[in-house]
């Protein structure tokens, strides 16, 4: 079991490097402005989140894997206030029943400055009790800001059989 863990959060490792790159930049920047049209067209309303937030990440494309043990790792562009000011990387673990893969976008709204430096300090960890919302015409509607975050995910491709339990951890890399 420790073998497949290593080998599952070591491939994360090497396809998801956090290394700053100005053409991996680029690319993460334009995926990340691909993701946000997306993420609005399936659900216009968003842009309430999107406007509002005092600071923002999208992730434009975390992959996810697992069987009995899982993780999922992505980077994305960070924007305070309306600004791109870094970048940031999201990676996960998780333990319980799953099977499968999936690719998907995900954005993550700070309500705060509070929430946003804890983010950029790198002292959010997101557990069971913070979950996400499937972007969907009007699903940010009811969406709510726990403890200062409010996430929502937009599934690309893949298909995932999930229970389990883990939590999502971020760095932050100034631009």
């Amino acid at each position: 079991m420790k073998k497949i863990l290593i080998a599952i959060l070591l491939g994360f490792a090497v396809n998801y490097s956090f290394a700053q790159t100005d053409e991996k930049d680029e690319k993460i920047i334009a995926d990340s402005e691909a993701a946000k049209v997306a993420f609005l067209k399936d659900d216009p309303d968003m842009n309430s989140f999107f406007e509002d937030s005092y600071g923002y990440i999208i992730l434009p494309n975390v992959g996810k894997g697992g069987f009995g043990i899982g993780g999922a790792a992505g980077n994305g562009v960070a924007f305070e206030q309306g600004t791109h000011i870094g970048f940031a990387r999201m990676t996960q673990l998780t333990i319980g029943f799953q099977a499968g893969g999936q690719a998907y976008s995900e954005v993550v709204f700070f309500q705060n400055k509070e929430a946003f430096d804890r983010f950029k300090e790198g002292k959010i960890e997101m557990a069971a009790q913070v979950s996400a919302v499937a972007a969907a015409s009007g699903a940010s509607l009811n969406a709510e800001y726990i403890e200062g975050v409010a996430v929502f995910t937009r599934t690309k491709k893949g298909l995932m059989y999930e229970a389990s339990v883990g939590g999502q951890q971020f760095k932050f890399r100034e631009k």
